[in-house]
């Protein structure tokens, strides 16, 4: 593991997640995952982590692994229809993770998610981090609405307000 990702992780504090997710854009992210949710029976979480604590990072994990286990923690799996999906953003090494449900990903495809993954980064290097994760929202609901458009029993079943870990 490289010692300078250890610095980099380790100097990645609140300040930092704050600095690129002020509360306006916190709202604002929050309000495009609900108007999105309009359009589709499926469920979106964003979540934002600053750096790595130093156990995760002396096992080298990375942020597949941590959104995984995000995924988990936030259970994102317990939907109805199995169509949860989270939006996972490591700060530190600006890399973005989108863990779907075996429901939604035997649908779309870890190809589609890569690709917004990508986009989003794109957007993360010019430091709109606020644009970036709402496009990410628009792309994924798109997914969302394909496979699973909305009904009139749809119920929110999970939380729309992004989590800062």
């Amino acid at each position: 593991m490289p010692f300078a990702r250890w610095i980099k992780h380790l100097c990645y504090g609140d300040w930092r997640v704050r600095r690129a997710f002020p509360d306006s854009a916190l709202h604002s992210i929050e309000r495009a995952i609900h108007e999105a949710e309009k359009t589709h029976s499926g469920e979106i979480r964003f979540a934002v982590e600053g750096g790595l604590d130093i156990g995760p990072l002396l096992r080298g994990m990375t942020a597949r692994e941590r959104a995984v286990e995000v995924f988990s923690e936030l259970r994102v799996w317990d939907t109805e229809q199995n169509s949860g999906v989270l939006i996972y953003l490591l700060l530190a090494d600006r890399d973005v993770e989108i863990i779907a449900d075996r429901g939604i990903h035997a649908r779309a495809g870890q190809e589609s998610w890569e690709c917004i993954c990508r986009d989003m980064e794109v957007e993360f290097r010019a430091g709109r981090f606020e644009t970036g994760v709402t496009a990410g929202i628009r792309s994924v609901a798109a997914h969302l609405q394909k496979h699973y458009p909305a009904r009139g029993d749809d119920i929110n079943e999970l939380a729309d307000r992004p989590v800062v870990l």
